[in-house]
C-alpha cells in the first residue's frame, strides 16, 4: 500500500499539488521553469520581463491562488495596502454602516481592511493600536477615547496617518470627522421645546467620552436659550458596563422618580432602545405621558408606534470624509491634513413621539 502511494505521489503533477497547499514565489518559479528572482520582478511590477513570460507567471500565480505575505511586502517596501479600523464595536449598526463604506471605498484603492473593536476599553484600545503597528499597517481610522491620546501621538510622531471618527481629542492636531453632537443635540431639545414640553430630562452614558460632553452641552445650551432653567435632577448617567436588564430597570426608576419628567433626550442609539422597553414596561403612551427623542436612527425607531424621532447621523459622509482624508495622507504628496477637523450636520426625524402637547 505504501508503494502504491509512493508512485501515485510522484506521477502527481506539481501544479496539482500546488492547489493543496499555500504556494511560494519559489514554487510559481518551478511551475513557470523561470528563476524566483524573476517571479519576483513579475510580481512586484518591477524589471523589464517579456510578455509572455509575464503572463504565463500570473496566469500560474492567479490560478493557484497565490496571494504575497503582506507583512513581509511592507518590510521591503514599507507599503503593506492594509488599514487599521478600530471602533467601539464593529458589531454595531452605526460603525458597522461605516465600516462597510470604508472598505468599499478601500478596495477602490487596493488597501485592505482590519477591523478591531475596543468596547471602549482603554487598555484593549493600547493592545490592539499596538498590534497594528506590528502588522506595519499603513494608516488608521480609530474612534478615540481618554487614555488613548500618547498611543495616538506616537502614531502621528512616527509619521503614521491617523484620522480620528466620532470622536476627537482636544487641543490635538489630527484631523477627524464626526457628526456636530453638539449641534444636534441643541436642534432635539429645542424641538421639543417648541412643542411644548418644558420638563426635559437626559439620559446618557456615564463614560468620559468627547462626544457624549458635546451633546450634554447641547442640552444644557438649549435650555439656557428658551430661558429653561437646568434640573441636575432631570440628569441621568448610566454606568456603560451595565447589563441589558439591569439598565432597563435604572431606567425605569429614574422615569418613576421624575413624575415631573414630560420629555426625554437620549443620548446613544443603545440607550433609546433600552428607554422604549422601559417606558413599555411603565405602559407610559408615548407621547402623552413621556416625549421622547433618540440619538441615531434604528429601524426599530420607525416601526415602534408612534415612531420615535431621532436625530439621524450622516453615516456615510462620515465615513467617506475619514477614508478619502486617509487616502489623502497616503498618496505620493503626503498632503498634510492635521488641520482639517470636519463636523457634519445631522438631519432631525420627526415622528409621533414628540407631537405638540397641544394636540392631544
Amino acid at each position: 500500500m505504501v508503494a502504491i502511494n509512493t508512485i501515485n505521489l510522484k506521477i502527481t503533477r506539481d501544479s496539482d499539488i500546488m492547489i493543496n497547499k499555500k504556494i511560494s514565489i519559489k514554487d510559481i518559479a518551478k511551475l513557470t521553469n523561470t528563476s524566483i528572482t524573476t517571479v519576483s520582478f513579475v510580481l512586484n511590477g518591477k524589471g523589464r520581463i517579456s510578455k509572455e513570460i509575464t503572463k504565463k507567471i500570473l496566469d500560474v500565480a492567479a490560478k493557484n491562488g497565490y496571494e504575497p505575505n503582506r507583512m513581509a511586502v511592507g518590510l521591503r517596501t514599507g507599503v503593506s495596502k492594509v488599514i487599521g479600523l478600530v471602533v467601539e464595536t464593529i458589531g454595531g449598526p452605526f460603525f458597522g454602516a461605516m465600516a462597510k463604506v470604508i472598505e468599499e471605498e478601500a478596495e477602490k484603492e487596493g488597501y485592505r481592511i482590519i477591523y478591531c473593536s475596543t468596547n471602549n476599553n482603554i487598555q484593549k484600545g493600547k493592545d490592539v493600536i499596538r498590534m497594528l503597528s506590528q502588522q506595519l499597517v499603513d494608516g488608521y481610522i480609530v474612534t478615540p477615547m481618554k487614555g488613548l491620546e500618547k498611543d495616538i501621538q506616537n502614531l502621528v510622531a512616527n509619521e503614521k496617518p491617523v484620522v480620528l471618527i466620532d470622536g476627537y481629542f482636544p487641543g490635538l492636531d489630527i484631523p477627524h470627522v464626526l457628526v456636530d453632537n453638539h449641534g444636534s443635540a441643541f436642534n432635539a431639545v429645542d424641538h421639543l421645546l417648541k412643542a411644548g414640553y418644558k420638563k426635559i430630562g437626559l439620559i446618557t452614558a456615564d463614560l468620559d467620552l468627547i462626544q457624549l460632553q458635546d451633546r450634554t452641552r447641547g442640552y444644557k445650551d438649549a435650555l439656557k436659550i428658551n430661558d429653561i432653567k437646568e434640573d441636575k435632577r432631570l440628569i441621568f448617567k448610566l454606568p456603560f458596563d451595565t447589563d441589558k436588564d439591569k439598565a432597563i430597570n435604572a431606567i425605569k426608576a429614574f422615569i418613576k422618580q421624575q413624575k415631573q419628567m414630560d420629555a426625554v433626550f437620549f443620548t446613544t442609539n443603545y440607550l433609546g432602545t433600552m428607554g422604549l422597553e422601559s417606558i413599555r414596561q411603565l405602559e407610559l403612551n408615548i407621547p402623552k405621558d413621556l416625549a421622547m427623542i433618540s440619538f441615531d436612527d434604528n429601524e426599530i425607531f420607525n416601526l415602534y408606534p408612534p415612531g420615535i424621532t431621532t436625530i439621524q447621523q450622516p453615516t456615510y459622509e462620515i465615513a467617506k470624509s475619514a477614508i478619502d482624508l486617509l487616502l489623502s495622507q497616503m498618496s505620493v504628496d503626503r498632503h498634510d491634513i492635521s488641520k482639517i477637523k470636519l463636523q457634519i450636520p445631522s438631519k432631525l426625524i420627526e415622528r409621533g413621539s414628540t407631537t405638540e402637547k397641544n394636540r392631544f
